[in-house]
C-alpha cells in the first residue's frame, strides 16, 4: 500500500475510533439532560463510526508496526446542545475536508480497498450531519428530537431513520445487515 494512503487510513481509523467513544459519552449526557431520542441518535451513530473504523483497520491488515496518527477531534463534555454542535463540526470537517481528500488520494494511488472504505464513510457522515442538525434544532428549542427507528448498515455504516431498506443504497448489503436502534 502507498505510504500516503496508509497514513490516511490510520488517521481516519484514529478519528473514527475517537468519535465512536465521544458519541457514547455525549449520548449518556443527552440522556442525563432528558433527551432520550437524542441519546439514542448518538448511540446509534456510534455503531456507524465503529463500522468505519473497522473498515479502515481491515484495509491496513498488511501494515504492521507502531505509528503516530494525526486525527482531528472535538474534545469536551458540554451541554447536549454544545455536544451536538461538536458532532456537527466534526462531521462537517470529515465531509468537506478529510474524506474527499483521502478518497481522491486513494483513487490517484489506485488503492481500491481504501477508496471503498473512504466512500462508505463519506456517504454516511453526510447523513450524520443532517441528523445531528435536526437534533440540535430540537434541543435548542427545549425539546427532544422526534425520531423513529434509526437504521445502521453494519457493512458500510449507512445511517437512516425509518425502516431498513431492502438493499443498502451505498454498499448493496441486504436488509438483514442493518441494526435497528428503536
Amino acid at each position: 500500500m502507498h505510504d500516503i494512503t496508509a497514513a490516511n487510513l490510520r488517521n481516519a481509523h484514529g478519528g473514527e475510533s475517537m468519535v465512536h467513544m465521544r458519541y457514547m459519552i455525549w449520548g449518556d449526557k443527552a440522556k442525563e439532560e432528558g433527551f432520550p431520542n437524542t441519546a439514542r441518535l448518538f448511540w446509534a451513530i456510534t455503531l456507524a463510526e465503529q463500522v468505519h473504523a473497522s473498515n479502515h483497520f481491515r484495509e491496513l491488515r498488511n501494515e504492521v508496526g507502531g505509528y503516530v496518527c494525526n486525527s482531528a477531534a472535538v474534545f469536551g463534555l458540554g451541554t447536549t446542545s454544545q455536544n451536538l454542535q461538536g458532532a456537527i463540526d466534526g462531521e462537517t470537517f470529515e465531509i468537506n475536508e478529510m474524506y474527499p481528500t483521502y478518497l481522491e488520494t486513494a483513487k490517484f494511488q489506485g488503492e481500491k480497498g481504501a477508496q471503498r472504505s473512504f466512500h462508505f464513510a463519506l456517504s454516511a457522515e453526510k447523513q450524520h450531519a443532517v441528523m445531528f442538525q435536526k437534533a440540535k434544532r430540537a434541543v435548542d428549542s427545549g425539546k427532544d428530537i422526534k425520531l423513529g427507528p434509526v437504521q445502521i448498515c453494519t457493512v458500510c455504516g449507512w445511517t437512516q431513520e425509518g425502516d431498513a431498506p431492502e438493499v443498502c443504497p451505498i454498499c448493496g448489503a441486504k436488509k438483514d445487515k442493518f441494526r435497528t436502534f428503536a
